[in-house]
């Protein structure tokens, strides 16, 4: 399972993520007003940062992730090779076209798509079909908040909508929304499902302050996880 960790804006949030055990850091370029949002400059400094962490055969350097609103591919692909990155979360609402921009100016790159759920209804369910087709390599399911925001809200999703929608997409997905080290068991039958690859978290993975906590995040990867115990039948 996939634990990524998404808002880092330091070398320190990078160090503590790296030493917790986060196989992706997200990185926020192109997000505006966003808190964590990054120049290009720091962009880069931090993607090298994650690739220069001290790894260990268990635990390889995390992945940076490039996480962005922007709609234009050109400009995208133009940050995400400046820094080195080949993992892109379009977070916004980026219709198809531009993940098969994407996927043809660099067909290497891992392009994750956000599916935003508010209720039980997701904005994009109607073209999940055309994103597929486009390349996309991973969905996202994460919550929008009554008001409309969306990304890093702590608004959890009902598991049966995360399961009725994994079922109508056949590409592998991460589960986002107010995931924490105490609300697993809700998600079990979601864990199970056969294309569940990991969860997405930012809020619960920091302490009162707003900065990222070791022990927290520590506690989401043991969690998450976990194997659940099965009672031998006699």
């Amino acid at each position: 399972m996939l634990l990524k960790v998404c808002g880092a804006t330091s070398r320190r949030d990078v160090a503590v993520l790296g030493a917790a055990g986060a196989d992706l850091i997200g990185l926020w370029h192109g997000v505006p007003g966003g808190p964590a949002e990054l120049s290009a400059g720091r962009l880069a400094a931090l993607a090298q940062a994650c690739r220069t962490l001290e790894v260990t055969a268990a635990r390889p350097a995390p992945e940076p992730v490039l996480v962005t609103f922007l709609p234009d591919p050109a400009a995208v692909l133009d940050a995400a090779r400046a820094a080195g990155v080949r993992w892109l979360q379009l977070h916004g609402y980026q219709p198809p076209a531009v993940v098969a921009a994407l996927k043809r100016g660099w067909p290497e790159v891992t392009v994750v798509k956000v599916l935003h759920i508010s209720g039980d209804a997701c904005a994009e369910r109607p073209l999940l079909a055309s994103y597929e087709r486009a390349g996309t390599d991973v969905f996202l399911f994460d919550a929008v908040s009554e008001a409309g925001r969306v990304g890093s809200t702590g608004v959890t999703l009902d598991p049966g909508v995360v399961l009725d929608l994994a079922e109508a997409t056949t590409q592998p997905f991460l589960l986002a929304g107010g995931i924490s080290a105490a609300n697993r068991p809700r998600y079990e039958k979601v864990t199970a499902h056969p294309r569940f690859v990991g969860v997405d978290v930012d809020t619960a993975a920091r302490d009162a302050a707003g900065a990222f906590c070791a022990d927290r995040i520590g506690g989401i990867r043991r969690q998450w996880r976990a194997v659940p115990e099965v009672e031998e039948v006699a």
